[in-house]
């Protein structure tokens, strides 16, 4: 007969005072601090029930890496540095990509970091920085541009990163991104369906990649449903709430006005309805609102709004997934992905 399975704690945990160790571990499970570093790096010479004892304890006693202990051996920080823009889109938008990261890098022995800057600033600024201090081992940037000086920068100095958007350099590099050109194709369609025939176009600002993606995949649509644009091309997602919206109230007050709108982001799509109620009209009569969206709130503020849905948490963990196959070397072409838009969803036209 085999016995019943015996937890292996039967050591207090009072009698390791202070930051958790490799040593105390060992004194905990009975087995030599070698041992207990192969079983949490999940060596392959250490048995299952061996590793899962070790990662046990560890857990319960709240083990942490040495992080200088780890790089003064290996020369690795065990580090990821996601760049972000201080700015950086509302909604959730933000915490939802660290908590994705966060997420996929629980299962390894990374830690995240997240290096700010301001928009003022120059972009590449600390990008450079992580690179200089060897701070971490990969980086994550988003917001990237056609012609991206900081993927040039990291290209040069080998240094492991991934991108939140694709670039036109001709090398290729890891990357996650949103089918935006899918997204405005998808969108346009629905509008047309809806009987919709004068649409205009909320883009991203002209500077980044999927702008071109966006504009691209509207204008394709547009031309082959034979629609004509209202130009909308005096603001961006990126303006404020209050700059849409007045600009939006000018857009609808204008004799040709659209009847339909495509918004490339769920945060200005709230001040693109208020301009469209400042001049009198109503949603989902006078005019009707596809717009991407990653934090699912649009259909609580208005039910008429249409809406695609990004997973911002899925581009975390991709993105995640990237940049440690980057380090470990892994060939480029498994670290890029691309999110395909889902259906245009409607709530309560």
């Amino acid at each position: 007969m085999n016995k019943p399975h015996q937890p292996a704690l039967d050591i207090p945990v009072a009698a390791a005072p202070g930051r958790p160790t490799l040593k105390t571990i060992a004194f905990m499970t009975g087995l030599a601090v070698t041992t207990v570093s192969r079983a949490l790096k999940d060596a392959p010479e250490i048995g299952e029930e061996t590793r899962r004892r070790v990662q046990l304890v560890a857990r319960q006693v709240g083990y942490r890496p040495n992080r200088a202990g780890v790089r003064l051996r290996t020369g690795k920080t065990n580090v990821i540095s996601l760049v972000l823009n201080t700015e950086e889109q509302v909604g959730g938008f933000v915490s939802d990509m660290i908590y994705g990261i966060s997420e996929q890098l629980a299962q390894t022995p990374y830690h995240l970091i997240v290096t700010p800057y301001s928009r003022n600033n120059d972009p590449l600024e600390p990008v450079r920085y992580v690179v200089e201090t060897g701070s971490a081992d990969g980086i994550i940037i988003s917001r990237t541009e056609p012609d991206d000086k900081r993927v040039r920068y990291l290209l040069e100095h080998g240094f492991p990163f991934a991108t939140h958007g694709r670039t036109a350099i001709g090398t290729p590099h890891a990357f996650h991104d949103f089918d935006n050109h899918a997204f405005a194709r998808e969108a346009v369609a629905k509008l047309a369906a809806l009987g919709r025939r004068r649409l205009a176009l909320l883009a991203p600002p002209s500077s980044l990649s999927y702008h071109r993606h966006m504009r691209d995949g509207f204008a394709e649509a547009m031309a082959e449903h034979g629609f004509g644009e209202a130009a909308f091309d005096t603001v961006t997602v990126d303006h404020s709430i209050d700059e849409i919206r007045a600009r939006t109230l000018q857009l609808m007050q204008r004799g040709n006005r659209p009847d339909g709108i495509v918004s490339g982001a769920g945060g200005a799509t709230f001040a693109l309805v208020a301009g469209i109620e400042d001049a009198g009209l109503r949603l989902g009569t006078d005019v009707d609102i596809v717009s991407k969206q990653s934090s699912k709130l649009l259909h609580l503020f208005r039910p008429q709004i249409y809406v695609v849905n990004e997973d911002v948490r899925l581009a975390g963990r991709e993105l995640a997934r990237s940049v440690v196959g980057s380090i470990d070397g892994a060939l480029v072409p498994s670290l890029q992905s691309l999110s395909i838009p889902g259906p245009v969803e409607a709530y309560g036209a």
